[in-house]
């Protein structure tokens, strides 16, 4: 329900942009479906990927439970009712953000026809506030839960355990709500979307530098984490990419010809 609240409202907003700049409205039909299969389906293999892999590949039926909801038995294939129903467990934001990147440059070359950086400017608007909800969504379901904490504001998250903990889904909600503000200003109030890549740019270091830093919050998530010693979750290690891209587009947006 979070995630349908985030698409519906963001549908507004983009409506809103698409009438203020005189684009077709018709484009937005296919965005949405764009953009709803390159949330889900990223974030689905993000989280297969990144911070579940050894499960996932360790065998057939393991590789399965990427693509369907359920999860076969010891008996299973010789009997094929050996199988519980368990839905998609996992969700991964750095995949889902990879996965939209790329389905607004098909998008751009499909459908608009303009520079892929035209769309991801205006795009990422609602995407932070689609953030904010699916946090609120993980903190009604007890899922990314925080560090153990004596802080008076800290939740007890009966689903895991007694402990009371950081949480740390409210910090990020609280983020994501507060970066949606400052780039709706920056459209509206500024010529920022008249500078090819400086919104997207923006949301990029924005966003994942208060990722990075309220992982130092998050009990951990796995991953390959281990790889580097646990100096860095694989939360952090996934967003310092998204972070240079970000200050890297802040640096050289400039005005350009959208049909470039």
């Amino acid at each position: 329900m979070m995630f349908l609240s985030g698409f519906l409202i963001g549908f507004q907003i983009m409506k809103r942009f698409f009438i203020h700049e005189k684009q077709p409205l018709e484009w937005l039909d296919s965005l949405l479906i764009y953009i709803m299969i390159g949330t889900i389906v990223g974030a689905r293999l993000g989280h297969c990927l990144f911070y579940d892999s050894e499960y996932y590949f360790a065998d057939f039926p393991n590789f399965l439970e990427i693509f369907i909801p359920v999860r076969f038995g010891d008996s299973w294939p010789g009997n094929f009712g050996d199988f519980e129903f368990i839905g998609f467990r996992g969700l991964a934001s750095h995949g889902g953000a990879i996965a939209i990147i790329f389905m607004m440059w098909l998008f751009s070359k499909k459908v608009t026809k303009k520079n892929m950086l035209w769309i991801l400017d205006r795009v990422v608007i609602p995407v932070a506030l689609t953030g904010m909800f699916i946090r609120l969504g993980n903190l009604m379901n007890s899922e990314i839960v925080g560090n153990v904490t004596d802080v008076p504001w800290a939740f007890v998250f009966e689903d895991v355990d007694d402990q009371p903990r950081h949480p740390v889904q409210l910090y990020e909600s609280i983020s994501y709500l507060l970066i949606f503000i400052f780039l709706m200003w920056q459209y509206w109030k500024t010529e920022a979307k008249d500078k090819l890549g400086l919104i997207f740019g923006t949301f990029l270091a924005l966003l994942w530098t208060a990722r990075f830093i309220l992982e130092y919050f998050k009990r951990s998530q796995g991953g390959f984490e281990t790889a580097v010693n646990n100096i860095f979750s694989t939360g952090q290690l996934l967003s310092i990419p998204f972070i240079l891209v970000g200050l890297y587009l802040i640096i050289t947006a400039k005005k350009k010809n959208v049909t470039a």
